[in-house]
């Protein structure tokens, strides 16, 4: 499994003087063999190796495994489109291997070439990614964020074997809940909407005074939510992981493609026919890919089995006696089915669990049926 880590560079002030011009370096290069390959219709790396390697080597201050690593950045930038010409920010990233950067992670030092020669650069970072250090192998990329250097190291982390299950801890997703278990223990979504509102109010009002003071305390704010957020997911997705782990149970989560056009769908069936003006950031703010993403990896690092499983009907549906009827739902936090009179307030995550032991073959592996049959959703 690969895994991203990120690390701090502290370059001196003549460092890091060495390290912008290698940017602006590399990317002049690369914006001319992106002119000569979209000119000439030359895409793939080996043909634009072999046309424009020597000429680079010639026009630009670059060691010759950076210019390699320009070549096949502009190849893979064509992969997708032929019909654009691509260009690249001055100081867009870089990508860097073996040959031209490497790590002491001991020292937490970096020895990586620049325009100015071969540069020992400290770093720091945390706890977490000098442990994912130790399994660094392949690429990294030397990015400029801010005005701070930063690497991004890909390690290739060594999966953990699947543990044996013996049951489904099923989760569900939503705005007022952020992930419920088919335990019953929900994680609310209160601190992350109060968060949301604040920062909103907080941007709207320093916009409004428009001096540049003001500016500097948006400069300040800028992407401070995006980081409470992602945190958060990082501390449920590791929760739920380890809940799971603890307890001998596979996960299984709901597939979240195209969960966006699906609400604003049943919204336009509502009362209201479309998303108030209010109710646009709240359902724009859901972060439920970044937290399955998290689930995802944290669960292969564990080894704990992971599937996903079709949304449908689940929230709507009785674990009890499988009657599927809209009605059901008397509201997001009540549940109440028609037919006998179950009432729960977490019966999606449960029959999320139920088709989590569908779909990994646990109801075959244990004989365990309902009325004579597995239950169908």
């Amino acid at each position: 499994m690969k895994i991203t880590a990120k690390i701090h560079l502290r370059p001196t002030t003549q460092q890091t003087i060495a390290l912008r011009k290698t940017l602006l370096e590399a990317n002049a290069a690369c914006n001319a063999l992106s002119q000569y390959a979209f000119e000439n219709k030359v895409f793939k790396q080996y043909d634009l190796h072999k046309a424009k390697y020597y000429a680079i080597k010639e026009s630009f201050n670059l060691s010759s495994q950076l210019i390699i690593r320009c070549l096949s950045k502009v190849a893979d930038s064509y992969k997708l489109d032929k019909e654009v010409q691509r260009t690249f920010r001055s100081t867009g990233g870089v990508a860097y291997d073996a040959r031209i950067l490497s790590v002491n992670t001991d020292k937490s030092i970096t020895s990586i070439w620049t325009v100015s020669g071969r540069l020992k650069i400290p770093y720091t970072t945390n706890t977490h990614n000098q442990r994912l250090l130790t399994y660094q192998k392949g690429e990294s990329d030397l990015v400029l964020v801010k005005g701070k250097f930063f690497l991004l190291l890909t390690c290739d982390i060594p999966d953990e074997n699947t543990d044996e299950f013996e049951d489904v801890l099923g989760i569900d997703l939503g705005i007022v809940s952020i992930a419920t278990d088919s335990d019953g223990q929900s994680v609310s979504g209160a601190a992350i909407e109060q968060s949301r509102q604040w920062y909103a109010k907080r941007r709207a009002a320093l916009q409004s005074v428009g001096t540049k003071s003001a500016k500097r305390r948006l400069k300040k704010l800028s992407g401070k939510q995006k980081l409470f957020q992602r945190d958060s997911n990082h501390c449920i997705s590791k929760s739920i992981v380890l809940k799971a782990k603890a307890s001998s149970r596979a996960i299984a989560i709901e597939q979240l493609k195209g969960i966006s056009k699906n609400v604003r769908k049943e919204e336009k069936r509502g009362a209201a026919r479309r998303l108030r003006h209010t109710q646009r950031a709240k359902h724009s703010n859901w972060s439920f890919e970044q937290l399955k993403q998290f689930v995802t990896y944290k669960s292969q690092l564990y080894g704990v089995r992971l599937t996903t499983i079709d949304p449908r009907n689940t929230s709507r549906t009785c674990h009890v006696c499988g009657h599927c009827e809209k009605a059901n739902r008397k509201s997001q936090a009540e549940f109440v089915c028609r037919y006998c009179f179950h009432s729960d307030s977490a019966d999606a995550a449960k029959n999320i669990s139920l088709l989590g032991r569908l779909s990994t073959g646990l109801w075959s592996a244990t004989g365990i049926l309902v009325d004579g049959q597995a239950p169908t959703l």
